[in-house]
């Protein structure tokens, strides 16, 4: 499986604690360089920083040959695109609205980091109850209503 990531999930799952499930879902994700750049600014946490200054095997950067231009869209969200697109990725990991938007209009796979904890829930991987409650405690921007709404959903599927 092919997947690309923008530095949102990844941001979202090292500050929880959970960057792991990546590589036990998906085996290698990668990453332009735009992405490591932004990982790697000092507004980061230092967790965050860490990863990015020694990668793991399964975290692989790449360039996209091509990056095509999308006004609204910062580097990182461009290139992760341009290099999901470029590689026919199965799934592009992005959170941001406009990006998602962009990748749907180019017909490029995405998920969000939501999407990436549901599936990890589904697969045993983490307790999504835990695993939200942690990201209302970070920065990450979603609706804590919204949690509630998806946590309910999913223990409604397991029964």
């Amino acid at each position: 499986m092919i997947v690309v990531a923008d530095s949102s999930p990844l941001i979202a799952l090292i500050n929880i604690g959970r960057i792991l499930v990546l590589p036990r879902l998906f085996g290698e994700v990668i990453i332009p360089p735009e992405v490591s750049v932004e990982l790697s600014q000092p507004k980061m946490s230092e967790a965050v920083r860490h990863l990015i200054a020694a990668p793991p095997d399964w975290l692989i950067e790449r360039a996209p040959a091509v990056i095509e231009p999308i006004p609204s869209l910062h580097a990182g969200e461009v290139a992760a695109l341009g290099l999901a697109k470029e590689l026919k990725a199965d799934l592009l990991l992005i959170d941001d609205v406009r990006g998602r938007r962009a990748a749907g209009e180019r017909r490029i796979p995405f998920t969000g980091t939501i999407g990436v904890l549901e599936r990890a829930a589904h697969e045993g991987l983490l307790d999504l109850e835990e695993a939200f409650a942690r990201l209302k405690e970070t920065d990450f921007w979603i609706s804590p209503r919204l949690l509630d709404k998806r946590l309910k959903l999913h223990f409604a599927r397991r029964n």
